[in-house]
């Protein structure tokens, strides 16, 4: 059902604002069917790993309820990640700090990036804010310097929206 194809591929290319649009629609309808936050986050992940072209890494991070302003490891496709992250360090702690999206074209311009695949070049980071409380958030990293974009940061903060709409976190 959700499958990339090359019309897609040309579509997000030529008008990434309205494949997300589109992608949010999908995205809303899938995750309709369960409130469960890990389950959400498994099917957002895979869902965005799926319909985006050129990503090596989709996934979360969700904050450790055991250590205070610690990011741990959650649902995600790509390789093997790091489990944790301290706010402030590396472009996910970044987000959770500032609660501010990241938009990081090359990460190794980026001081104190984690460099948990390198082969990652490019990363848009999304805090997961709900009641004012940072409850994690969703990472997306490219092996392309230069991948992403302004209308790509906001299609995945879009994105986040859904999954925090659609999922009792």
């Amino acid at each position: 059902m959700f499958e990339l194809d090359s019309s897609q591929i040309e579509d997000y290319r030529n008008d990434k604002p309205e494949y997300y649009r589109q992608l949010a629609l999908q995205l809303e309808a899938l995750l309709g069917q369960d409130t469960n936050a890990m389950t959400n986050m498994a099917q957002t992940s895979a869902f965005i790993f799926q319909m985006i072209p050129d990503l090596n890494w989709a996934g979360f991070y969700v904050t450790n309820p055991d250590k205070a302003e610690h990011l741990i490891l959650g649902p995600y496709q790509g390789k093997v990640a790091c489990v944790h992250i301290p706010f402030g360090r590396g472009v996910c702690g970044a987000a959770a700090t500032t609660r501010e999206t990241q938009l990081v074209k090359n990460v190794h311009e980026f001081e104190g990036h984690i460099a948990c695949d390198a082969v990652s070049q490019s990363e848009v980071v999304v805090p997961l804010i709900v009641n004012g409380a940072v409850k994690g958030v969703l990472d997306i990293d490219s092996p392309m310097v230069d991948r992403f974009d302004n209308d790509d940061a906001a299609g995945f903060e879009r994105l986040a929206q859904v999954f925090l709409e659609q999922s009792d976190v």
